[in-house]
């Protein structure tokens, strides 16, 4: 039986789907599962990046949070307003710029994060439970490679 990937990239059975249309399909199913495991929190998988994002590097611009989470610059102010309505991140002056804001993370969105630490980690080993621990490893170099050449 032929994989709906083949004939949707009209690519035949030696070469299977191509990698752009496998990434994309990873993506997309990783993003369905995140919004699943989140919708309790009330948050969407778009948000929850930005949270991340915060977590590892805190006080940004909305532009460099854009840039970090993969949005637009004009969604990424629609995310702002409602993460800052929730209390789940602050604005305040950037010391170095007085007229620039940044985006700095609050305890409630610190909490949120935590709570939802285990859940996202187990997503994760579920998305490469077929891989041998080597193997995770060098998917996530391949991907960071794949990042890195495109960058």
């Amino acid at each position: 039986m032929t994989d709906p990937a083949e004939s949707a990239t009209g690519e035949g059975e030696e070469t299977g789907p191509s990698l752009l249309y496998l990434l994309k399909r990873a993506e997309l199913v990783v993003r369905a599962r995140l919004e699943e495991l989140l919708r309790p929190a009330g948050i969407t998988a778009l948000q929850y990046t930005a949270l991340t994002v915060l977590e590892r590097r805190d006080g940004v611009s909305a532009a460099q949070l854009a840039r970090d989470s993969f949005v637009t610059a004009q969604s990424m102010a629609d995310m702002v307003r409602a993460l800052e309505g929730r209390g789940l991140i602050r604005r305040e002056p950037n010391s170095r710029n007085r007229r620039e804001k940044v985006i700095l993370l609050t305890d409630a969105g610190r909490e949120l994060l935590a709570e939802y630490a285990e859940p996202a980690r187990r997503l994760e080993e579920r998305m490469v439970q077929d891989l041998r621990p080597d193997e995770v490893e060098q998917f996530r170099g391949s991907l960071k490679s794949a990042h890195r050449a495109l960058s």
